[in-house]
């Protein structure tokens, strides 16, 4: 066998190999070097970028890996960064993971609570579940409490209840140690989270809303306890009917009964969040129909399947694992992995997706990935990365949280100080009631909720939508954008580019130049080589031996084929290696790579490729929201100004010829002129502008998912995917701002008004039992806001 080199595709899409020269060029010279985020090699010369550290200098191809490496060095040198792209979306029960939904770093293998904020831990990846600890255990806690609040507030109310006999006839001391023993239960069994909370808060130095809880009810609960056994403490303006104090057991209670309620809702709430990864990780069936050879059909269970088995799918049954139909025809509906709502017909050699749903027809299937392995899985691990991720607007709002519930105590303090001086008698009971009812209405998880909630579902919808988000700035980043720009190749056209002609020299027959290209790019993944080996498939050419091959990405490639030095690539490529192309006419339309043998042009190889149908449609509602658009493409400057104006591009805005460098290059100055710059193009040869850009968006084929150079994957690879996610990007961030102003909205609104604000004007004062109802419903509503999101039309 000849000896081969093939170009490696790196983790973001660039070739795996130094620039190519021509095989007769000595290259020992040019030592590469590997860009530690990308993989990419990487000439020092010609490094974009550098950056010392522990004595190593490091080289990359582009600034974005430079600004991903500097301060994350160990994690890119360990490796860890590819360890983490290839985490599995599904892991078994006995393995989860439990994080906090405010504070996504705060990860546990048991399930607790969250130490910074109090709230309790969720599992990773919202796996379907028959049970809900959390929710199991607030409901039981509350049922618990309401049995005893129920009464105790008959007890505690009887007068307003119009049963006034129970305090005309029953003895006052005797009623309150009666509503001792009923809140007790309350307080220590249905309460003991909240203060088990507030404590693990106390001890962490941060402050929560179990703390605010638990030092109300703590306060109202031990100052009845306290005038109950020792009524004597107060003097004779403080006491009530009969000589006995005012206790307020029947307040504590209540409030840890409302808030034991306000719990359960937001547990039903916010697993409504995680709706749409859990729609997705119960698409794969438990069964499939096992293919043997000599034997019949045998059901089996999904686990036990591995690659190279045959499946047999039959109509209507969800297609469970990917692999390529070997035998038989249908119509299958892909919107769970595009969004795309009409059904795709796949035949005998085309690529089916575990998730999808099989049409009429029935057709047996090799089985290639498994597992953690499939786009379903490798989707759902994306997207839960994704969730846990935060978003830059929350840096600002943990700034605020971080003082909120000092705040909220030191206001507490001061509208008891307030009472006590200028309150009317009894001014303790006044001071101490209003005092609780500051310290319960303050939701500090109000504000902590308003951000990781609306990333949630926003993430959920994009991967129901074919919309991959990989981290959550990116829809900040997305949102505030005011210029994309575009590849042409695989992002304005099909990315299917065919042969139309062959133009030789003379010296080859279009045949010969038609093999010795096709050998060449025999292991190119780029849209044009696989266009040049569908021809060489057709003319049934058998491929030649290839040696020292050598690829430059944008350009072109080199290598000895059948012991000949060949040059494959744009005319560019070609006359800078000092190999003139005079003697081939360019073609008018269309791309044109040329070939050349030792060292002479020989023939070029002419192809064109269809625009998409929505092209020219998502443009123009994209220029219509005040976005520049802009095409760079490494295609020659005639073919790129004939498909920009096709697709309504003015001609400042059209730029040919570029290779990826200048790509990124160009994005760069877009950057410091203060443009907010989002680049979307195929994640391979586009890696470096991807990286570049503010945003970075991969066009997918519905099977490649891992573009890392990218912030955003498009499932479908539609453009119009481009819009949906411009537009789910505003909803998102608009849904937070709606969420902060409602946070923000009702504490700076309920605080002054339990402190006693309208008492002087109106005579009205804010029970704590009420302040109670309204903490529990404050969360509740910023969830329900962003349970919104999941009705957005993103195609509008």
């Amino acid at each position: 066998m000849p000896e081969t080199e093939t170009a490696k595709k790196s983790s973001c899409g660039c070739s795996g190999h130094s620039a190519p020269a021509s095989p007769a060029t000595d290259t020992t010279n040019q030592t590469g070097h590997i860009d530690p985020v990308c993989g990419m090699t990487v000439i020092p010369e010609k490094a974009a970028a550098s950056h010392l550290f522990e004595g190593t200098t490091y080289y990359f191809c582009n600034p974005g890996c430079k600004t991903r490496f500097a301060g994350n060095e160990e994690y890119y040198l360990t490796g860890k960064h590819k360890e983490d792209a290839a985490k599995a979306a599904a892991v078994a029960p006995a393995d989860t993971i439990y994080f906090c939904p405010m504070h996504p770093e705060v990860q546990s293998p048991t399930f607790d609570s969250c130490p910074k904020c109090g709230m309790a831990l969720e599992p990773m990846g919202g796996a379907p579940s028959d049970s809900d600890p959390e929710l199991e255990d607030m409901t039981r806690r509350f049922k618990f409490a309401l049995s005893f609040t129920a009464p105790l507030f008959v007890i505690s109310m009887g007068s307003m209840l119009l049963m006034p006999f129970i305090h005309q006839y029953l003895d006052h001391q005797l009623l309150n140690i009666v509503q001792l023993f009923l809140a007790i239960p309350v307080v220590f069994y249905g309460g003991s989270v909240f203060f088990k909370r507030a404590w693990q808060s106390v001890q962490n130095k941060s402050p929560n809303m179990f703390t605010l809880i638990a030092a109300g009810v703590g306060v109202a609960f031990f100052y009845s306890l306290t005038v109950t056994i020792l009524p004597g403490l107060l003097p004779e303006s403080l006491l009530g009917h009969g000589g006995v104090p005012h206790v307020y057991f029947e307040a504590a209670s209540v409030i840890i009964t409302l808030a034991l309620l306000g719990q359960v809702l937001e547990c039903r709430a916010r697993a409504k969040t995680t709706d749409a990864i859990r729609s997705l990780l119960a698409l794969t069936p438990e069964t499939v129909l096992l293919v043997t050879e000599g034997a019949p059909d045998r059901e089996t269970a999904v686990e036990d399947v591995q690659p190279g088995d045959i499946l047999r799918i039959r109509p209507g049954e969800r297609i469970c694992l990917d692999g390529k139909i070997v035998e038989g025809v249908s119509a299958i509906d892909e919107s769970t992995m595009t969004g795309e709502p009409l059904p795709v017909t796949r035949e005998a050699g085309d690529t089916v997706l575990g998730g999808t749903l099989n049409g009429t027809g029935s057709f047996t299937m090799l089985v290639e990935r498994t597992g953690k392995d499939t786009v379903l899985a490798r989707i759902v691990e994306t997207a839960r990365q994704a969730q846990l991720s935060r978003i830059p607007l929350q840096d600002a709002v943990d700034k605020v949280a971080e003082y909120f519930v000092p705040a909220v105590v030191l206001s507490a303090l001061a509208t008891f100080v307030g009472w006590m001086v200028f309150g009317p008698a009894p001014a303790l009971i006044f001071a101490l009631v209003n005092a609780i009812a500051v310290l319960i209405i303050a939701c500090p998880c109000a504000l902590g909720l308003a951000s990781p909630m609306s990333v949630t579902v926003g993430v959920g919808r994009g991967a129901l939508e074919g919309i991959l988000i990989k981290n959550a700035a990116a829809l900040q980043h997305l949102a505030t954008v005011d210029t994309v720009v575009l590849d042409k190749t695989g992002t304005i056209t099909e990315g299917r580019p065919v042969v139309e002609q062959i133009v030789t020299a003379g010296e080859l027959d279009e045949a010969s130049v038609l093999q010795l290209a096709a050998s060449l790019e025999a292991n190119s993944e780029h849209p044009l080589a696989r266009a040049i080996l569908e021809a060489r498939t057709r003319a049934d050419l058998p491929l030649l031996s290839v040696r020292a091959f050598n690829a430059a990405p944008g350009l072109g490639a080199s290598a000895w084929v059948d012991g000949k030095a060949v040059v494959l690539g744009s005319e560019r490529f070609l006359n800078g290696m000092g190999i003139d192309t005079a003697s081939l006419a360019k073609p008018a339309e269309g791309t044109a790579v040329y070939l050349s043998v030792n060292g002479r042009a020989v023939g070029l190889i002419q192809m064109t490729d269809r625009i998409k149908s929505d092209a020219a449609e998502t443009i123009g509602l994209l220029k219509s929201r005040d976005l520049r658009v802009i095409l760079l493409s490494g295609d020659n400057s005639t073919t790129a100004e004939v498909v920009g104006k096709i697709v309504g591009l003015s001609a400042n805005d059209i730029h040919g010829g570029m290779l990826p460098d200048e790509k990124a290059a160009f994005i760069a100055d877009l950057k410091k002129r203060g443009r907010k710059v989002a680049m979307a193009g195929d994640g391979i040869n586009d890696a470096p502008a991807l990286a570049t850009a503010h945003v970075g968006i991969a066009m997918g084929d519905g099977t490649d998912i891992a573009a890392e150079s990218a912030d955003i994957v498009l499932v479908k690879g539609d453009l119009a995917g481009v819009l949906r996610a411009l537009n789910l990007s505003r909803a998102v961030l608009g849904n937070i701002k709606t969420n902060l102003w409602l946070a923000f909205g009702y504490n700076a609104l309920a605080i002054p008004l339990a402190a006693g604000l309208l008492y002087p004007v109106f005579g009205l004062l804010l029970n704590p039992m009420v302040a109670a109802l309204a903490m529990s419903l404050s969360s509740v509503s910023v969830i329900s806001n962003s349970l919104r999101l999941k009705q957005v039309d993103l195609r509008k």
